[in-house]
Formats: C-alpha cells, structure tokens, sequence
C-alpha cells in the first residue's frame, strides 16, 4: 500500500486559542451502503481526536428489501441511530421542487462546516455543494481519474487492474471530477473479488478522510487538478452482464467471475437452464485446447476444466477455465468434488447463452 499525499507541519494547525474543545468542525455525512458506514463508524469514534463534531447525517430513503418486501434502513442510518445522530432522508435537493427547497434548508441549519460524502447515491447540486463553509469532500474508491461512476471497483477488477485505491476529492458540480486533495493505493490481488475488494477499500477510506480532516486547510490548499484524458466511466452494474461469454479468453470470463461476485455474479446456461459460476482458479496460460468455446473438458475432483475462446487470432489453440465452485439451477452451492460425485456435468456438455 502505498500513500500520495503532501507533507505538512501541523503543529500550528488548531485555530484561536488552540483549545482542542472549541472550535470544533461541523461535519454533516451523507452515505448509504456497508462502504460509507465504515467510514462513518471511524469518524465517529474519532471525534474527540479530530477536534470534529458530527451533527447530521444524510441516508437514502428506507428501501423495501428481502421477501417480505419490508422497509429497510440503509447502513449508514443504523450506524446514525445507534450512536444517537440525527438522520436527514430527503428524496431530492431539486430547488424545483419543495421538498427540495426544504432539504436545503434543513441543510443549512445544520450549520456545516464540511460534508463528507460517501455513496450516497443522491445527486448534490452546486447549491447543496456550497453549503458547507469547506464544501463536500467525496470518498471515491478509484485512483481518480481512472474510473469516475457508480461501479469504480467492479470495473478495476473487471478490466484487469493491477491496482485501486481511495481518492479523497473536492466535490465539484461535475461527476466525479473534483480536485484531489489525497490518494492511496492498494494492490489487487489474484483473487481479490468485488466483495473482498470492497471491504479493502472500506477501510482504506476510512483511514483517508481521517487523514485529510487532521489538517483539511493545508490539504485543500494543494489541491490537484485532474486529468480528464485518463479517465474512464464506471458504469452501474445491470445483470444481463453477468451471462459468460464463452468465446472470450479465459482470463477475461475469470475476472468476470470475480469482479461480478457476489452481484451479479457470473453464469452460464446448460441444456436450457441457468448455472452459476462462483469461483474460478487463475488461468493457466500452458492449459489449452482445441475444443469449441464452452465444452465442458472434463469434470474432475479439484476442478471443472472448460473450453473458452483465443487469447488472439494468431494463437492456435485456445484458452481454458478452472471452475472450482458453481450452482445449478433450484440446487446450493457446490464445490467440483461435489459436481463429480453426481450426474448433473459429465465430460462433453456444452455451456451456451441464453436460449431466446
């Protein structure tokens, strides 16, 4: 893991009479899912050594979740409640309409110096924006400007990144164009999935906001523009991105699987019907075949060994997947030791797309 940022003497940092009592920064945290209360949870646990106070925190409003379809408070609320905060769950900040003149005025009199905000998945006019006497600091979990959007950590997996990382940046009325006021990186491992890479990010994003309110003039101050030719859009997620494409390399369908994981998720069909692929090994470059995409080589013990498509047009032979983990239609989770003790994948069968 590695840290970019400035070098600043904060040994004068405190303001007027440098009481660590007085003073202390409004901060208003606008967040949703798991990533944002992480950072949350940190924060408030901080506040004393931060010199910060949290006076309100903005949510998404309840959602209906699970089977019965009951409203569910987002992560970042329960955290709020438990440690007695008050929660703000506006549908819009739209001066168009009412209630979005009533949320900026119940944003106002909260008196902010600086709102942190974490996925919130509301969008922020430059009105709500300019509230805060220090703006809105974002915590974006992509080495800004790589990947801008909602999916910035499916997306590095997805394409095969070797690293990501949290950017700390200035909220501008752009999306996710903002001056970055701190970066750090983290390596991505082999199998780093979405689910393990988002609680690394969680976590890296926490440590960084601490960071940066530690001594938020002096990072504001040597703000960094970005580059907009080296971004990219990390479009939101649908579901239709998980079918595997067999005649795609290896690689590309294994990264697939673990950038999809758990949703998504990754799967395939065979004789009509839908399989899940939850886990694959690292692709063996020296493994190859001459078998159409999609053939199912051989269904062993430790592995399911399947035909997938050419790493080129020059290559001869073609690229094969390791499935060490799938899930047949209606069934659980099994492991390949489990698929070869059955009759539901034998040596020879075919996985195909969906059958229209």
């Amino acid at each position: 893991m590695t840290t970019t940022a400035p070098t600043f003497d904060t040994s004068n940092s405190l303001t007027d009479n440098d009481n660590p009592t007085t003073n202390r920064l409004r901060v208003v945290f606008a967040g949703t899912p798991e990533f944002a209360a992480i950072s949350l949870e940190s924060l408030i646990k901080q506040q004393e050594a931060l010199n910060i106070e949290i006076v309100a925190v903005y949510t998404q409003p309840d959602r209906k979740a699970g089977r019965g379809q009951k409203l569910s408070a987002s992560a970042v609320k329960e955290v709020a409640l438990a440690n007695d905060i008050a929660v703000e769950q506006p549908v819009t900040f739209k001066k168009s309409s009412a209630e979005g003149l009533a949320a900026r005025q119940a944003l106002r009199t909260y008196q902010p110096d600086v709102m942190i905000v974490a996925a919130y998945g509301l969008i922020l006019p430059i009105g709500v924006l300019e509230t805060p006497t220090h703006g809105c600091l974002n915590i974006h979990a992509s080495l800004l400007p790589r990947w801008r959007g909602a999916a910035p950590i499916h997306r590095a997996l997805l394409a095969g990144d070797d690293e990501t990382g949290i950017t700390i940046m200035q909220m501008d009325k752009g999306l996710d164009t903002g001056s970055m006021l701190y970066k750090v990186s983290e390596s991505i491992a082999s199998d780093d999935t979405a689910a393990s890479l988002h609680d690394k990010m969680a976590a890296l994003g926490a440590t960084a906001i601490s960071t940066v309110l530690k001594d938020l003039a002096a990072y504001q101050a040597q703000a960094i523009a970005q580059d907009g030719s080296q971004a990219n859009y990390a479009e939101k997620l649908v579901k239709t991105e998980g079918e595997v494409d067999w005649s795609q390399p290896a690689a590309a369908i294994e990264r697939q699987i673990r950038g999809l994981t758990p949703w998504p998720g990754a799967y395939t069909f065979l004789a009509g019907q839908r399989v899940k692929i939850l886990a694959s090994l690292p692709v063996n470059t020296s493994q190859q075949t001459n078998k159409p995409a999609g053939t199912v080589i051989s269904v062993g013990r430790k592995a399911i060994l399947v035909a997938c498509g050419k790493e080129s047009d020059a290559e001869s032979s073609a690229t094969t997947l390791t499935i060490t983990h799938l899930q047949f239609a209606g069934g659980k989770p099994m492991t390949a030791e489990q698929v070869c003790h059955g009759n539901q994948l034998n040596d020879g069968d075919q996985f195909t797309s969906e059958t229209k």
